[in-house]
């Protein structure tokens, strides 16, 4: 038996790895296949159209990488660049910043535009460095789309137009990895680049898949990018798929299986309706927080997120404590503050293949923790508002009409 056995199930409300559904879980139950045989390949090429649907793009090339969203992060950089090639990220977060670190130790030379951790990426600093940039030595523009350190949603259309606005030919490279399957996504109509997801976050699937997709402007720039790769280089993966094979390696057949069971759920509720669900869970959220008299860390309205919220604490209250209450009491798993918010906020993870009454019965226990701890939380009264919010808001199952 597991040591940490707790009887029911474990609330998990982390911004990811997050809840898989009982269908991906059976689809993934089952033997090792020869990945050379027919049927993998027959099933790759599916997945592969399948998921630019996801990424909204029919242009892009998808790369299925068994690594995790740090790997496809260094794909995203050596495929398109070389080394000492300038450029431009937001420091918004910790996400950002591994990102910015990374870009670091690959040795590129990274112009960092850095905002107060609640903050959304700086547009305006981001508009004069290209309009002063007259001889284009900015190479690409990085961005998290979605911070989950802090809650932060950022304004990718708005980039795209900056960009345009100058003629600027950067890169548009944008981490997606608690954005893409969550929020709104569009990789062809904001022209970017090169975008990213991981398995274990929207796409509710275990960690161990990343997904690249690469714009035709980006696959042309791989052609003379300089940056060392091996295990991630794109020219492996697309000398496969011109075989007809798919795989420069051997695959985790148990993911590819998972990952049709995942595509499957989500195409069979409607990438629209899941994106209006998460909006729905995101708001409910955060009327919740309100009614408990406590703060958002995400500063403005405009930056909040869909698939995560931030929640800042008093100062005589340890935010770690919180979550280890929440574990070792309650059976609910919430997320730490990292970094520079360590301690001072606890974040709710609400993406996924996830719906109203498991927000709810989340919420109640965050309601409790915060009595445990010492804060004045009258119970019921977050519950309250997001149960009226959601009892308004909540649309039959299609399925089910």
């Amino acid at each position: 038996m597991d040591y940490v056995y707790g009887p029911g199930r474990n609330h998990l409300f982390v911004p990811g790895p997050v809840n898989i559904p009982e269908q991906v879980i059976r689809a993934m139950n089952r033997n090792n296949e020869d990945y050379r045989s027919p049927a993998v390949p027959a099933m790759t090429r599916t997945l592969l159209e399948d998921v630019k649907k996801i990424f909204k793009t029919t242009t892009g090339v998808p790369f299925l990488i068994p690594t995790t969203g740090t790997g496809a992060w260094e794909s995203a950089l050596t495929n398109t660049l070389s080394p000492g090639d300038r450029t431009v990220s937001f420091l918004i977060g910790q996400f950002s910043l591994l990102w910015i670190d990374q870009q670091q130790r690959l040795n590129f030379n990274v112009d960092v535009i850095e905002s107060e951790w609640g903050q959304g990426a700086n547009l305006e600093i981001l508009a004069s460095k290209l309009a002063a940039d007259t001889a284009h030595t900015i190479k690409a523009i990085c961005i998290v789309h979605n911070e989950t350190a802090t809650g932060v949603t950022n304004n990718l259309a708005t980039v795209r137009k900056i960009l345009d606005d100058y003629q600027h030919p950067a890169l548009f490279l944008v981490d997606g990895v608690s954005s893409i399957c969550a929020l709104d996504f569009r990789m062809d109509e904001w022209g970017i680049d090169v975008a990213l997801t991981g398995s274990q976050k929207a796409l509710s699937m275990p960690t161990g898949m990343g997904i690249v997709c690469a714009s035709p402007k980006a696959l042309e720039a791989s052609k003379t990018a300089k940056s060392v790769r091996v295990f991630f280089d794109w020219k492996d993966y697309l000398k496969f798929y011109n075989l007809g094979t798919f795989w420069p390696y051997t695959p985790s057949i148990q993911l590819l299986y998972g990952l049709r069971a995942a595509l499957d759920l989500l195409f069979e509720e409607g990438l629209d309706n899941v994106i209006a669900r998460h909006s729905r869970l995101g708001k409910a959220t955060r009327l919740a927080v309100e009614a408990w008299g406590l703060k958002n860390c995400t500063q403005k309205e405009e930056w909040y997120s869909d698939t995560v919220t931030a929640v800042l604490v008093p100062p005589y209250i340890d935010s770690a404590e919180i979550v280890k209450r929440g574990w070792r009491r309650y059976n609910l798993s919430l997320g730490l503050g990292l970094n520079k918010v360590a301690g001072k906020v606890f974040r709710i993870g609400h993406l996924g293949n996830l719906n109203e009454l498991q927000l709810l019965g989340c919420l109640a226990g965050v309601e409790m923790i915060l009595k445990d701890v010492g804060y004045p939380i009258k119970l019921g009264s977050g519950v309250a508002a997001a149960c009226a919010f959601l009892q308004n808001t909540t649309p039959l199952i299609a399925s089910r009409i």
